[in-house]
């Protein structure tokens, strides 16, 4: 399977998970929007020198992964596709900040501190957006968006924006298998043709959007995205969001490994 096509196969996955049923999927749709809203918010809030405070958030994905039986190698996928542009971003950070301090009794720059800080800070939260398309649907989360009042506009154009990648998934992968139809045993797209292959790739995909358009037209699209009506809010829903709500309080503000520490080690002694 070449990596256009596998992209879109992993596309489609996200797609196909959020119609499972399971104890997650069925909670309501805005509530995992709010609680992943409110996880990442308790993420980012840490500085930059914090990791052991960060490690309990660790819980909340792991958990969501159990229960909702969503597959963890492509989750871990998706996550390291990001972490080059974490990396790229703060590997020059152990060289700036090059302060000493003290980590399991081991000097260590600060630098370094904040480097893995940033990574750690980037796999939750990425973890957690998967996890919300991955249990939910795009959708559902539209719909969502329009019950906390966002403009139709933004959520219109998050939508098309969203399936305009599959459409663009799709053109790729034809219009490369086009070509090495056309050049048998060739190893990638020789580079004198790259102008004129993306000129027809956006030509295609443009015009194929414009087709999907002209479709909804026809169907009644008059600029409102029919998302259908989500299910009234119970009480299992609000102890969802109360209970997450409550763990990441607390896990902001006691750092909860630390704790947990001190008392292994006063009833060994």
């Amino acid at each position: 399977m070449s990596r256009t096509s596998n992209s879109l196969y992993n596309l489609r996955l996200m797609d196909e998970l959020a119609q499972k049923n399971t104890v997650i999927h069925n909670i309501h749709p805005m509530i995992k929007l709010l609680t992943t809203i409110l996880y990442l918010g308790f993420v980012v809030s840490f500085n930059r020198y914090e990791l052991s405070g960060l490690l309990p958030f660790l819980f909340y994905p792991v958990l969501l992964i159990t229960l909702a039986e969503i597959p963890v190698i492509p989750v871990i996928k998706r996550v390291l596709m990001v972490e080059p542009l974490i990396i790229g971003i703060g590997i020059l950070n152990p060289f700036i900040d090059q302060e000493k301090i003290l980590l399991l009794d081991t000097a260590v720059s600060r630098g370094w501190i904040t480097f893995l800080s940033m990574i750690l800070k980037c796999s939750l939260s990425v973890m957690a957006a998967l996890l919300l398309v991955s249990t939910t649907g795009m959708d559902k989360i539209a719909s969502s968006l329009r019950m906390m009042k966002i403009p139709r506009l933004f959520v219109l154009q998050l939508l098309l924006v969203y399936r305009y990648i599959s459409v663009l998934l799709e053109e790729v992968s034809r219009t490369l298998k086009a070509y090495f139809l056309r050049a048998p045993g060739q190893k990638g797209v020789h580079r004198k043709i790259w102008g004129t292959l993306a000129g027809q790739l956006i030509l295609r995909t443009f015009e194929r959007a414009e087709r999907i358009y002209q479709a909804m037209c026809i169907r009644g699209f008059k600029g409102e995205y029919n998302l259908g009506a989500l299910k009234k809010l119970s009480l299992k829903d609000g102890i969802y969001l109360l209970s997450w709500g409550t763990f990441f309080i607390a896990a902001r503000i006691y750092n909860i490994p630390v704790i947990l520490g001190d008392l292994m080690g006063g009833l060994a002694k």
